[in-house]
This record gives C-alpha cells, structure tokens and sequence, in this order.
C-alpha cells in the first residue's frame, strides 16, 4: 500500500457521505461487535470538556510513558494530517532524553480506514468520519496492546463516539462553556449534562468545577466525583499558558488517584516532554505565538496569557474562523484599538469571509491574501489564532510548516 491509499482514505472519510456529524451510539456499537469489541480490551482514561480535553491528554500520555507503559493517545482534531489524531508513545529507552511518539503511518490508517469502512458498508452501518477513524483507533490500540488509552472525546460526551466504553480508569471534565450549542443544548448546565455522559459506574470523575449536574450523575451511576482545585506548579511543564495550570492540575490528579506509585521525578520528566502543537505555541525566531483558540472560552484565555506572559508589545493578528462560530464575541474579547489585525478567508466550505468578520469587528482590519507581506521580525508579537483549519492551511501556504 503506497501514499495513493492514504489519500484516497482521507477522501473517503471526508466525502459527503462520511463528513459530517451525526451523534449517537448505536451505529459505533455495532461495529465495533463486528471487530470483537476491541474497546474492551482497554485499560482508558477519558476526558470530555469545551476546552484543555487535548493539552490534559497530552500531559497524561507524556507521563504514563515516562512512567514506563506502552501508551495509545487519541486526540482531535488534527493539524495537518489524520494520523496525527492516533499516535502510541512509547517509554523512554536508557540513556536517551527523547521519546518514541510514533503517529499511526500512513499505510496502516488507509488499510484500517477501508477494512472498518468496508465491513460496515457490508451490514449496513452508515459510519461518520469521526465514527470510523474512532473505530480504527480502538481496533489499532488493541491490536498492538497497549497498556492505557488516553482518550479525547470528539464532541459532547454522552452521544459521542468514544463513548462506547463501558468503564474507565477514570474520567475527567475540563472546563465547560458555550460551544456547539446547537447539539449539546443553549446553557452550561445542558452541556456539562452532555459532558457528565462519560462518567461510568464505580469509576472515579475528576473536575474543578463542583457542577451540581456532576454531583447528580457521579451520585446516580455510584462514581466517586473529586473536586480539585487548580494549583499546580506549572515549572516542568513544556507547555505554555496561564491557563496550563488548571489542565496540569485535573492531569495531575488522575495520576494520583489510578497511578499513585508514579514518582515526582517521572512525573516532573514527563512534564518536560509533552507536545501538543498550536496551543500557545511560541515559536522564538518569529516571535509567534500559534494558538487554536476558537470559541470565545478559548480567546479570552489566550488573551489572558498574552497580557501576562507578554505584556506591553505591540501586537500583530493573523485570524479566521468557520461562520458558525460566535465570531463577534471572540473579536470583543481579543483585540484594543492599538493591534495590527488580518484576517484570513481559508478555503473551508464553512469558513467566514474577510467582509462578515471585518463588519464584526470595531478595531481596523486588512484582508491577508497570498501577496500579503508581513516581516515577522519587526518587533510585534505575532499571533496566528482561530480554527485550526486556517492555521494548517496558512502554516503551508506561508511556509511556516517546518516551525511547527
């Protein structure tokens, strides 16, 4: 199988048919019972949320496998390739300060692409993109063993694909706001309900949030739910962001209550090698800050960590967002009169256009367009943040690819 089969699964999972999101279980259920329920066969950690899901899953993966286990890491969505969604980490071999963190190749995610696809199309079952590349993920981590998953939900929690575990080593919610409120409800309430979906019977739920929905589900399905607060060191952790600290604190916490025998020292080494790009990613010889904040939870915090972490800088936006995001909100929350703001129309079927967002918007704005030049070394902080579509596409198109 050569890089035509990828290719022609990506096609796959983003044809008409696949692309598009259709909540429920039933469908994963089924064939996944035709796989032999792979997902059983798993020792996970899952973490739903609004925003933090993958920077506490990153943390959490880093630090099993310093720990010394064999780790499947699945998360979303991806920057520039699909593979990047399902990746096994493997322990630190003696004497060397990297670690293995091997993305699923191309050659092996086309073939479990087709054999999930194909088996499915055999019964019957009409699988989404993210039902299928779910599928591959249980299929794939079970078939090569390994000894803990730490699994990202896609959206939501109760109805979400990954859900299809029946039980965990434990759960964790990270922050909960308004995102997607056209399928996970219109108050935070219906959304943490939607969120506490994945908190299992008999295994323990950590959140910093004492959400009384939480308190109601942990207590109906008999999970013990541990309230933390958010007060880690964040001095080891290679990632970046005052709002860090609330992801390491819940990441933290799960290793103390399933993993207690894990040392500080393994833990403080795991912190220093987690990777997770496009999350307050600065990249030095730039002066560039990437970040894939797209709702405004995700804004306000990164505009909380650009006052803090570089305060009194002139600063320069590259943004875009997709159309059924709250835009208008996210721009009164992230830019002052004295910024320098472009936005970029993507090629995205839903991404907004440079005139709805410029109306939107009470600071002046420019359109970035392929002729636009910026000299990345003019003294601005420059900040490239919205969906993380626009930041691949603007990552290749501006030769930015190799720094991330």
């Amino acid at each position: 199988m050569n890089n035509n089969h990828y290719n022609d699964a990506v096609k796959l999972l983003t044809s008409v048919g696949k692309f598009h999101i259709c909540l429920g279980l039933e469908r994963m259920e089924q064939v996944l019972e035709l796989l032999g329920n792979p997902q059983d066969k798993l020792n996970c950690i899952h973490v739903a949320g609004t925003n933090g899901k993958g920077s506490v899953c990153s943390i959490l993966a880093s630090i099993l496998a310093e720990s010394g286990k064999k780790v499947g890491l699945y998360t979303s969505p991806h920057i520039f390739k699909y593979t990047e969604r399902i990746k096994i980490l493997l322990p630190p071999l003696p004497l060397k300060v990297a670690r293995e963190q091997a993305c699923i190749s191309d050659e092996v995610f086309a073939r479990y692409v087709f054999e999930i696809s194909n088996l499915a199309d055999k019964n019957g079952i009409d699988l989404t993109e993210f039902e299928i590349l779910t599928a591959v993920m249980f299929k794939y981590f079970a078939d090569n063993s390994v000894d803990v998953v730490v699994l990202e939900t896609g959206l939501g929690g109760r109805f979400d694909a990954t859900n299809v575990i029946k039980r965990n080593l434990c759960s964790i919610i990270t922050h909960v706001d308004f995102d997607h409120t056209e399928r996970l409800g219109n108050t935070l309430d219906k959304i943490a309900y939607e969120k506490a979906g994945i908190i299992k019977p008999n295994c323990p739920c950590i959140v910093f949030e004492g959400r009384e929905v939480y308190y109601d589900v942990a207590n109906d399905v008999g999970a013990a739910l541990i309230v933390i607060s958010p007060v880690a060191d964040v001095k080891y952790l290679a990632l970046h962001g005052v709002y860090q600290q609330e992801n390491l604190s819940l990441a933290l916490a799960a290793i103390k209550t399933v993993f207690s025998d894990i040392s500080q020292e393994v833990i403080d080494e795991g912190l220093r090698k987690v990777k997770h790009p496009c999350r307050f990613q600065y990249i030095r010889e730039k002066n560039l800050i990437i970040d894939g904040a797209h709702n405004p939870n995700g804004i306000e915090a990164l505009k909380t960590s650009l006052d803090e972490c570089f305060p009194n800088i002139k600063r320069r936006f590259i943004f875009g967002c997709l159309k059924n995001k709250d835009y208008k909100k996210m721009l009164g929350l992230l830019f002052k009169e004295d910024d320098e703001i472009y936005f970029y129309h993507f090629s995205h079927a839903n991404s907004c256009d440079f005139e709805t967002l410029q109306a939107a918007c009470s600071v002046e704005s420019k359109e970035l367009t392929s002729d636009t030049k910026i000299d990345f070394n003019d003294g601005h902080l420059n900040i490239i943040c919205g969906s993380f579509y626009m930041i691949s596409e603007f990552a290749q198109k501006f030769d930015i690819l190799r720094n991330i």
